[in-house]
């Protein structure tokens, strides 16, 4: 006597109109970590912040989002996905609207950090409600090829959005642009968006939450400001008491019967394997990310507009490699795909090590965009792996966890390849500059590639080329000796797929439907009574 399972439902046009939806507050979350790139000049002049107000408006945005995400992850676990999505853009719209109006600096930093409470609920909760919508492992999987894309996609956009509305509007209207679509998902998510909970998760842990808060904060903060100002006792002891704080909430979590992240999770094959190959993804596409841009600017010399429309350039070359990964996964496994996907990045970072000053505009794209199509893909490839092999109950913390290692691996990437493009620089453009230069212009040109072309704009024509000569080829060989240091770690995110991650299918370990359907309760998308399957 033998069993078969029923095949998996598939997706109809209600829950592709829903997922379309739900790529609205994704897409804008996404894009307000970069958006301030041009207008802090614009918000300067007229709310004047003094120098640590200037780095709070501009970080505290990420901080909140990173700490929160584990938080609101288990909470729509408990609450219902679809309600903390709607709570979250109710809160990011009225942050925009604050952020947008705001009067004094104070005012921008805390409409910031809500807005950052804002984007932690709807992250995780866009994931978590794709994994339920879409049964069908193949939809599922292209599914999230797009939603990839589109968190990716953000970040690249908000640059350059950011430069247009800033060309006919003031400051503010970055934010405003922000509540239309939150308008539009509120009204439109209650019909097409189906509620899904955890009907077995018991009641939310808020001594657990302010742990995982106390333990992730510390240690984006201390990493993120040694990218920026080097190593300091501050910073050290910033990231060792986070991981105090982590080692208590483990701990907690361990012995708590309903706890607020299932540690069982990690031992399913594949979950903690893919975790760690997102780290390091990340790792490379953030932490090189900055070289990229300083390229553009202050070796190429383009405005800050150019610079960020052809930075588009990769993004729009690899838009259609998340989807096509998730639908060449149908046919080859997982593990093979995504160390090719860090194959291919391994190949755009050698193309980056022949880049100079001297070098066409056109080479640095091509590198780039090829090491962007290999960690887009493995990204894509990587969120469909931890989905998978987390139960359908428990989609909002696992995907709440994937978002995590990925603020974890871009503060890494930012600390360790920042820091090793800087230690090249400072050791080398000290030989170039030439005889005869002050010495406070010379520890000027020293610091930072930025400073020497400050110091080039006061000098004589001579000595200002052979400054800037100096300065360009020593940033050049620190962007070299980065792109090995990515290579190498994108060859060890390939032994790590290949080891961790082969013959994990990406399904959880249930049978489908029941693995979709079983331990959820599910809401229409009318006001009726929750019905437990």
């Amino acid at each position: 006597m033998t069993t078969t399972s029923a095949p998996a439902p598939r997706a109809g046009r209600r829950e592709w109109i829903g997922f379309t939806v739900l790529m609205l507050p994704l897409l804008l979350v996404s894009m307000d970590v970069s958006v301030l790139y041009f207008a802090v000049p614009f918000i300067s002049e007229e709310l004047r912040p003094t120098g640590t107000q200037q780095l709070w408006i501009f970080d505290i945005y990420g901080f909140v989002l990173a700490g929160l995400l584990i938080t609101m992850g288990a909470l729509g676990d408990r609450i219902g996905r679809r309600r903390l999505l709607l709570c979250g853009a109710a809160a990011f719209g009225a942050a925009s609207l604050l952020a947008a109006y705001a009067d004094s600096a104070g005012t921008l930093i805390a409409a910031r950090a809500l807005l950052g409470v804002g984007g932690a609920t709807l992250m995780p909760s866009t994931l978590a409600l794709v994994r339920n919508m879409f049964h069908d492992a193949k939809q599922r999987g292209t599914a999230i090829g797009i939603w990839t894309a589109t968190l990716t996609g953000g970040i690249a956009i908000g640059p350059v959005l950011s430069g247009v509305l800033l060309e006919h509007f003031w400051w503010g209207s970055i934010f405003l642009i922000n509540i239309p679509a939150m308008v539009l998902l509120l009204l439109l998510a209650p019909v097409l968006v189906p509620e899904f909970r955890n009907p077995i998760a018991g009641r939310f842990d808020l001594l657990s939450a302010l742990l995982s808060l106390g333990a992730l904060l510390p240690v984006i903060y201390g990493i993120k400001e040694m990218a920026r100002d080097g190593v300091s006792t501050e910073r050290g002891l910033a990231i060792v008491a986070g991981v105090l704080v982590g080692a208590l909430f483990l701990h907690r979590q361990r012995t708590r019967a309903y706890p607020m992240i299932d540690l069982a999770l990690f031992r399913r094959r594949g979950f903690a394997g893919s975790l760690a190959v997102n780290v390091l993804a990340m790792f490379a596409l953030v932490g090189f990310a900055i070289f990229t841009t300083q390229y553009l600017q202050l070796v190429l010399g383009l405005s800050p507009l150019r610079a960020a429309l052809w930075s588009l350039v990769p993004s729009l070359a690899v838009g259609g490699i998340a989807p096509a990964a998730a639908a060449l996964a149908q046919r080859v496994e997982r593990a093979y795909l995504i160390a090719t996907g860090f194959g291919i990045a391994v190949v755009g970072f050698l193309v980056l090590t022949r880049v100079t000053p001297e070098s066409p505009l056109w080479l640095l794209l091509l590198g780039a965009s090829i090491y962007a199509a290999g960690l887009v893909m493995v990204m894509s490839l990587v969120t469909e792996l931890v989905l998978g092999a987390a139960p359908p109950e428990q989609a909002g913390v696992a995907s709440a966890l994937t978002e995590s290692s990925s603020e974890l691996g871009g503060a890494l990437g930012m600390a360790i390849l920042g820091s090793v493009g800087a230690a090249i620089y400072r050791r080398e453009v000290p030989d170039g500059l030439p005889a005869g230069l002050p010495a406070d212009a010379r520890d000027a040109a020293r610091e930072t590639l930025g400073g020497a072309l400050a110091v080039a704009e006061g000098l004589p024509t001579h000595l200002s080329d052979a400054v800037l000569h100096a300065a360009r080829l020593a940033f050049a060989d620190g962007l070299h000796l980065a792109a090995v240091a990515a290579t190498v770690a994108m060859l060890l995110g390939a032994v790590t797929a290949l080891v961790a991650l082969r013959g994990t299918a990406g399904k959880s370990p249930l049978s489908p439907p029941e693995a979709e359907q079983g331990a959820l309760v599910t809401a229409s998308s009318s006001d009726e009574p929750p019905v437990v399957r």
